[in-house]
């Protein structure tokens, strides 16, 4: 375990991504395989279940420290994180315990899920006075669930890639989707020739860089494909072997949520993977994303709830045709094979795609399609396609897409094949009422804010947001919560009212769970508006405003 803990110390104290990849290359280069791969199972963001409740370790804590519980209350407050807390407050052990990762995942942790409350203290106990205060706060980390570090998959792909001579982009797919922390995976995942034999794996998903300057600087617009960024759930539908598989971007397999997709891709020939996004269809056209929320997360979606939130799935991308891995080749190709293979499907018209009806000169004569062709946007320069953009919301969509026709099919974010044009986000100016500490490094700092507007004289709860300040203003906001709270909800503090923060957000809905009636997606500071005063914020009126506009074009579209 000491290994597993000196990396973390290596990855959480630097910035600099050579370093977190050196130091990953050499863990994995000295760890035995049933360390490794749990490394990587946690590293990647997985977690294991509750293992034991979180207020048994804090009692406990308190019951061998012998710590009254308001100055154990005051630590956590202070330290914004139960796992570092009780490292810290645990007195420090001069042993160091020498069990290695996989022995103590395996063999201590996760049978402490199926003990009894008194077993559970007791092999805690024993735990934490044989470990070194950085090892406590790991296992601490481990067992509640919140081991987090900075580091991405991407870079733990690098460094494993890099300690066995591997394609980072191999390796990549190879953990993708639902897999289980054995040697023997571990084993196929670092094999020269192997680890592909899972039919249901997903790849990993190519994502769009944010396009901040003008299109003009992207060369000639003749070179780049237009199309509509909607609004959904990325996902990936798989079928191979005759088995359909559809998962999001998350890793998570959906098949249960939207089983009319499963259905239709029933279709697709076999050794098929189309990228894509999950939408509500309603009247031809996509739905509003409150709408899909209400299919997510469910084990089973009733035929009531299927027909009152009909599906669709805007195919975009072809990675993989005929069990071949399409990523290498140019998306113009992808793309004209996509629309072939579109256009033998049954349900879909032969004689051109299927488009929504904001495109009425290539409507589709079907009522409901499942799998769509995401259709591209024609124009002949730039200028034709920023009036296009402009009439994004129209359509419920967040803007445009642009992809090089010689693009390939990349790992993650990579600049210059695709970007992302999205229209300007709606903006507010809103009042700070309440705050609550942050989590991470912005532990000790008030640094998620509750944002209020006006009504009937009032400042509702409109928006929560904690990014878009810098850190120095972030510093300067929590000086003015300690010095200006005026009440305490746990660990909320209400503050004076008077700073007021532009709020920027993509989109507004109705929402009867919250107290102002609205809801809006994405919100953040977008600025301090540091020359408002609080009585100059806007109104509740003006934000049902921007939605009965949203209502007016939707209309006006259809």
């Amino acid at each position: 375990m000491q290994n597993f803990v000196d990396l973390y110390q290596q990855l959480d104290e630097t910035t600099k991504t050579n370093r977190k990849v050196a130091a990953l290359q050499d863990y994995f280069s000295v760890s035995s395989p049933a360390d490794a791969i749990w490394a990587i199972y946690f590293l990647t963001g997985r977690k294991l279940s509750r293992l034991v409740k979180t207020s048994l370790l804090k009692s406990l804590t308190i019951e061998l420290t012998q710590t009254p519980e308001w100055l154990f209350n005051e630590c956590y407050d202070i330290v914004g994180d139960l796992a570092e807390t009780i490292a810290l407050l645990i007195p420090e052990s001069s042993t160091s315990h020498h069990i290695s990762l996989h022995e103590l995942v395996e063999d201590v942790m996760q049978p402490l899920k199926h003990q009894s409350t008194d077993d559970q203290k007791q092999a805690i106990t024993r735990l934490w006075n044989l470990m070194t205060s950085p090892q406590r706060f790991v296992l601490n980390k481990l067992i509640t669930g919140s081991f987090r570090v900075g580091v991405s998959e991407k870079l733990v792909v690098r460094g494993l890639a890099e300690a066995f001579g591997l394609s980072p982009k191999v390796l990549a797919h190879r953990l993708m989707g639902e897999w289980e922390p054995t040697v023997e995976f571990y084993q196929s995942i670092i094999s020269k020739d192997g680890g592909e034999g899972d039919l249901s794996r997903p790849y990993p998903f190519c994502l769009a860089n944010p396009l901040q300057a003008d299109p003009q600087t992207l060369g000639p617009s003749s070179a780049w494909i237009a199309e509509w960024k909607w609004d959904g759930i990325r996902a990936q539908m798989i079928k191979r072997n005759n088995k359909v598989f559809l998962w999001s971007r998350g890793e998570e397999l959906i098949n249960p949520q939207f089983p009319e997709l499963e259905h239709a891709a029933q279709a697709l020939p076999n050794g098929t993977v189309i990228d894509g996004e999950v939408l509500i269809w309603k009247n031809e056209r996509p739905s509003t994303f409150v709408d899909l929320q209400q299919r997510l997360g469910r084990k089973k979606v009733s035929a009531k709830l299927q027909k009152a939130l009909p599906v669709c799935f805007m195919a975009f991308d072809l990675i993989e045709f005929q069990y071949h891995d399409w990523r290498e080749k140019a998306f113009s190709d992808r793309r004209h094979q996509l629309e072939q293979l579109l256009h033998q499907l049954p349900h879909i018209s032969s004689d051109k795609p299927s488009t929504p009806s904001l495109f009425p000169e290539l409507e589709s004569p079907q009522s409901q399609v499942m799998i769509q062709l995401a259709q591209t946007l024609d124009f002949d320069h730039w200028e034709n396609l920023a009036i296009t953009r402009q009439r994004s919301r129209e359509h419920g969509v967040e803007g445009v897409m642009l992809k090089h026709r010689d693009s390939h099919y990349e790992v993650g974010r990579v600049a210059g094949g695709w970007w992302k044009w999205k229209i300007d986000p709606y903006t507010v100016d809103a009042v700070l009422i309440y705050a609550q500490r942050g989590h991470g490094r912005r532990a000790s700092l008030y640094s998620d804010y509750t944002f209020g507007v006006w009504d009937g004289g009032q400042l509702v709860p409109f928006a929560k947001a904690y990014s878009g300040l810098t850190d120095e203003e972030m510093r300067k906001v929590d000086k003015y919560v300690r010095e200006h709270t005026v009440g305490k909800f746990g660990p909320v503090r209400h503050v004076t009212p008077s700073l007021v923060f532009e709020l920027a957000f993509e989109n507004v809905q109705l929402s009867g769970r919250h107290k102002s009636g609205v809801a809006v997606r994405f919100p953040r500071m977008s600025r301090w508006r540091t020359d408002k005063t609080p009585e100059q914020a806007d109104t509740l009126d003006n934000v049902k405003q921007m939605l009965q506009q949203t209502t007016s074009l939707t209309k006006d579209a259809t």
